[in-house]
């Protein structure tokens, strides 16, 4: 163990020093390169045996010779890139590169040598250079893509490509040219039934016609068949299906290079990847840990066509709980969940329910039958404006439901209780923040009597969820603008769902009980340079498309708060999770907050704020005007202001 670690330290600590000395180096063999090549030219002319004045002249033109090339080849930038990406565009350079050094190299001999450096030297070196140099910047990629595959093309499978034009055999090459892959093609097939003998695409022999195809598929052991997108009449392609259903070989179709190109004339843009905007380092997880808390095990998600919780179950499947119990209000997402996983593949016992987690008696049914050992809950009305327009709703669901599921995790004996929680529960301005503030503090308090483990884990924003304003925007740009902000203040703490997904279920193994952990979120990211950063990664030039300004809405804050002012963060022992050391309440406090909200809970906007006020003295909301304390007046402003 200690020598793999050393091995592995020492090979890092050398490709670093390439990298920082790679311009240096290049120069360097470059040097040695010319003087070579310099000495190859004039033994060639003189059939190695060269004459002692022109042994003399050698010696003294090397060094001004070899200079100039060198000078050349960096003013042309010819040695600047890695040889291991080389392509036709490099060789150009070369030849260009190499035309200018043998020029300089003649005029420097008729003006500063007299003429004597025999003018087939000069055309020896030219083109002696451009072959040594032309080889040696090509063996890494030849490595890459024909010797090392070839190593390991005994473990690859083996399959056959239809097609032996230009499409077909790029294709072909591009496959067998890529060493990760675990399948290399060995041979091509011609749609029709034209003479094969010897002929060959590439360094790819074509190996016969398609109507021989079962017996070449077991003459060369393959066990795949490309076919090029619309190489094939769709009744030939059926007959084709049906040989390789009786045979027992795959048919796999590969898009056009137009397609994959969206035409050979300019770059594809690929759709914005939420990693690039966030650019953090993936989540090292304890897979073994995680697993010992799921595998086996009835596993209950609250939610689960939701954002998170839908994600939560794409990840759950990886640790084979024994069933997994998909809750959600909204028939139509548990349908699309419970078929996404099915179609992966899953063979977990998935339980669909559509179901209320308000509704305790339905709830408790639910328990009893399944015993869920495990509860991921992620159910709750998130949208921050919406439930501001239906406060009763809101605290309904995220404060009576949440207690419903505790306490009926708590009287079944489940092991562990998740809550996903959010950054707006920290000094809310919103009553759906205030209501996530009280489930958590239920959630706490109930885990330090309970034999259940009663986790929180409380996180900022995540990309690309309903209601986030990343698909919002992407609509806006593809509409052709304006971007709306609503204001150029904003800030938010951003994570990808998978990210957060993966973080939520190590935390679900750390805990003891009673805990708040806190997902480890980055910088915040302002709202307008995430608009901007969207308008030039779906290539459009900047100032191409208006951002304007609309103001704050009703319950949103210029900036998230992980933590209250009296929490203690304190590390945990993953890097991106840390634990929240806040105020205890007792049991009796909290169930006489929340008998206290519930009481009022479809009563005016104003008896709601007010309870919650007394409840959460942070709160930002002030009795006496019936606003929110925010430092700017709130509600969408007649007339969208401009950002520059």
């Amino acid at each position: 163990m200690t020598h793999t670690a050393s091995t592995t330290s020492v090979k890092a600590t050398v490709r670093k020093l390439l990298v920082r000395f790679h311009l240096p180096l290049l120069v360097f063999i470059h040097f040695f390169i010319f003087s070579v090549v310099f000495w190859l030219a004039f033994s060639m002319r003189f059939t190695l045996q060269i004459p002692e004045k022109y042994l003399s002249l050698f010696w003294q033109a090397v060094p001004v010779i070899v200079a100039t090339k060198v000078i050349v080849f960096y003013a042309l930038r010819s040695f600047h890139g890695w040889w291991r990406y080389v392509h036709f565009s490099d060789v150009v350079s070369l030849v260009k590169s190499s035309v200018v050094a043998s020029l300089t190299v003649i005029a420097i001999d008729y003006f500063f040598l007299g003429g004597r450096i025999p003018r087939m030297v000069v055309l020896n070196d030219f083109a002696i250079g451009i072959v040594i140099l032309g080889g040696l910047r090509s063996t890494w990629r030849v490595w890459d893509e024909r010797i090392s595959p070839m190593r390991s093309r005994k473990t690859c499978k083996r399959a056959l490509m239809v097609g032996s034009n230009f499409e077909a055999s790029r294709l072909a090459h591009l496959i067998n040219g890529q060493p990760n892959m675990d399948i290399r093609v060995v041979g091509m097939v011609t749609p029709d039934s034209c003479p094969v003998s010897k002929r060959y695409s590439g360094d790819i022999r074509v190996v016969g016609g398609l109507e021989d195809i079962v017996d070449l598929m077991v003459a060369h052991r393959a066990k795949e068949l490309f076919v090029v997108s619309g190489a094939l009449p769709a009744r030939r392609l059926r007959l084709l299906l049906d040989m390789a259903s009786d045979s027992r070989f795959d048919i796999k179709i590969l898009p056009r290079l137009e397609e994959q190109l969206k035409g050979m004339d300019r770059v594809p843009i690929r759709e914005v990847s939420y990693n690039d905007l966030l650019r953090r380092e993936p989540a090292e997880l304890d897979l073994r840990a995680i697993e010992g808390i799921i595998a086996g095990r009835s596993v209950m998600v609250t939610g689960a066509g939701g954002s998170i919780g839908s994600e939560l179950c794409r990840q759950l499947i990886k640790f084979n709980p024994g069933s997994l119990i998909l809750l959600g209000r909204g028939e139509n997402r548990i349908y699309e969940i419970e078929r996404e996983l099915r179609g992966a593949g899953c063979d977990v016992d998935l339980i669909p329910k559509i179901v209320n987690i308000t509704d305790a008696e339905r709830m408790e049914e639910l328990f009893a039958q399944y015993l869920p050992r495990v509860i991921f809950h992620a159910a709750a009305h998130k949208h921050v404006p919406l439930v501001e327009q239906n406060l009763g709703e809101g605290v309904v669901n995220n404060v009576v439901g949440t207690k419903n599921i505790a306490d009926l995790a708590d009287r079944y004996g489940a092991e562990r209780f998740v809550m996903v929680s959010t950054d707006k529960a920290v000094n809310p301005t919103s009553v759906m923040g205030c209501t996530k503030q009280i489930a958590e503090r239920y959630c706490q308090t109930l885990g330090g009597q309970s034999g259940t483990k009663f986790i929180s884990t409380r996180f900022g924003n995540v990309l690309g969820s309903a209601g986030s304003v990343v698909p919002l925007f992407q609509k806006q740009i593809q509409a052709g603008g304006p971007i709306t902000i609503t204001d150029r203040r904003m800030t938010r703490y951003f994570m990808t769902i998978p990210e957060a997904s993966q973080l939520v279920l190590q935390a679900a193994t750390m805990g003891n009980g009673g805990e708040i952990f806190v997902l480890e979120m980055g910088q915040p990211v302002k709202i307008v340079d995430l608009a901007r950063d969207l308008i030039r990664l779906g290539g459009h030039l900047p100032g191409s498309i208006d951002i304007v300004e609309s103001g704050i809405r009703p319950g949103e804050k210029l900036f998230e708060e992980l933590y209250y002012k009296n929490e203690t963060s304190i590390p945990t022992s993953h890097e991106k999770i840390l634990s929240s050391l806040s105020r205890r309440y007792s049991m009796a406090e909290v169930e006489q907050q929340v008998s206290d909200l519930v009481a009022v809970a479809y009563s005016s906007p104003t008896e709601i704020k007010t309870t919650l006020k007394a409840i959460i003295p942070e709160f930002a909301y002030s009795p006496e005007n019936n606003a929110l304390v925010v430092s700017r007046p709130m509600g969408r402003s007649s007339r969208l202001k401009k950002l520059a």
